[in-house]
């Protein structure tokens, strides 16, 4: 039996966020264990299951419990809110459950907003590194932005990170007090959206334009510059 790892569309309809090969397996199966129950309703209906006949269940602390079909002979499907299971998602305890168990992973095809914002971005692409969710506080906030600069300076390196869509724009100042005026920023918002916009500057140009994210799904990247 099988643990299919189900990227989630990140916006707009479900059935374009999967190749047709995803879909058939997704309509394949009876048992999903989601980060969010209403998200995957809609998602998964959206596919064209019949969501009142499936087995429906939140990923909680008890991720053993959630192998429950695998044992009993049926694949089961890992499914994220937003974009691929267990990046950024509670979903990495229960798919490093299932190869303690002995399980065969399957990833399926499908969106990251991640690797997206990294491909259009224009930044370096050899060298990334995902850093999350970055501190609240806005001197802690800050003064982990000063270490990631200085990361990405020593080792040439693009930082990735995201940000709760109504703290974009506290996100977004701390960013243009902080960093070098030449360093380049990239924000990737409402990507796969009509209202998409990727936009990549140095600091001092963003300084300029005054920017504001505004409340909606965003990915920030940043390479220092090369002094």
């Amino acid at each position: 039996m099988i643990l299919y790892a189900i990227p989630a569309a990140l916006g707009g309809p479900p059935a374009d966020a999967l190749p047709d090969s995803s879909i058939r397996i997704v309509r394949s199966l009876r048992d999903f264990a989601v980060e969010n129950a209403k998200s995957a309703r809609g998602f998964l209906g959206g596919l064209g299951l019949a969501v009142r006949d499936l087995n429906i269940v939140v990923i909680d602390s008890d991720v053993l419990s959630l192998l429950r079909p695998l044992r009993e002979g049926r694949s089961l499907g890992l499914l994220s809110e937003a974009g691929c299971p267990a990046i950024a998602d509670p979903g990495a305890a229960l798919v490093e459950a299932a190869h303690r168990e002995g399980f065969r992973v399957v990833p399926l095809v499908g969106p990251s907003s991640i690797t997206l914002a990294l491909m259009a971005s224009g930044l370096e692409g050899q060298r990334f590194a995902f850093c999350g969710y970055l501190p609240r506080d806005k001197a802690e906030r800050e003064a982990r932005i000063r270490e990631l600069e200085k990361r990405s300076r020593k080792e040439n390196e693009t930082e990735i990170f995201i940000e709760t869509p109504y703290r974009n724009d506290a996100m977004m100042n701390s960013l243009l007090s902080t960093c070098s005026s030449s360093s380049l920023l990239c924000v990737a918002a409402d990507l796969t959206l009509p209202t998409e916009s990727i936009i990549t500057r140095n600091v001092q140009q963003w300084r300029r334009a005054g920017a504001v994210v505004g409340r909606r799904p965003a990915v920030f990247l940043l390479l220092a510059d090369a002094r």
